[in-house]
């Protein structure tokens, strides 16, 4: 994630992430900051600090697409990253409401955008800070649009080992003064003033995070 000139640019693939994983897993390295979701199945391998940010699935789709809602793509083509909590988040809200929709498995969100800028898939689907992300970047943004709504909740932390408490506590530590002090303030605005104020939610987290020493 880099944010030039006030402009937000957020890219990832699974295979960046996994190998981030790994570095932490094996000790080669002691943290890893990504758009790295919270989930019991990587519990297995590392560990978590405190959540950081609180972000949702959404879909990213053309303008011109008569797509308003989950609803509309029934029938439709949807590219996702395969083995992310994005994926799992949209199969089940799919099956939920009983939305017959193909997925296409891609590798980064690079190819989800140029398969629905060519019109081979109708929708991309990530994490919604991705999908701005990627939107600021296109070549002609205004043809791209997100969808109102979210299918999923995704808790990004920082990544570290799970056979160092000490760390962890250190790390946890840092981000509660960093929380309770109001130093997260002009860091967001820093880095991600450009997609507005916090939410709600976002607000809520960074409070409940304040634990007591």
């Amino acid at each position: 994630m880099n944010h030039p000139k006030g402009r937000l640019t957020v890219t990832v693939d699974q295979a960046f992430l996994d190998a981030g994983h790994e570095a932490v897993a094996s000790g080669r390295a002691d943290i890893e900051c990504c758009t790295t979701t919270i989930s019991l199945s990587r519990y297995e391998k590392v560990d978590f600090s405190l959540p950081i940010f609180i972000d949702g699935g959404s879909l990213m789709v053309q303008e011109s697409a008569k797509i308003e809602r989950f609803a509309d793509l029934d029938g439709r083509t949807i590219a996702v990253i395969a083995g992310t909590t994005t994926e799992r988040g949209l199969e089940r809200q799919l099956a939920v409401m009983g939305t017959k929709a193909r997925m296409v498995t891609v590798k980064d969100g690079a190819e989800g955008v140029r398969l629905l800028t060519s019109g081979k898939v109708d929708a991309y689907a990530s994490d919604r800070i991705v999908l701005i992300g990627l939107r600021s970047t296109a070549s002609e943004p205004e043809k791209l649009r997100l969808l109102d709504s979210d299918f999923s909740f995704e808790p990004y932390a920082l990544v570290v080992r799970r056979d160092d408490p000490d760390f962890r506590l250190a790390v946890n530590r840092a981000l509660v003064e960093i929380y309770r002090g109001g130093e997260i303030d002009p860091i967001f605005h820093r880095w991600l003033g450009g997609l507005g104020e916090p939410s709600p939610l976002l607000n809520a987290m960074f409070y409940l995070s304040t634990l007591p020493q």
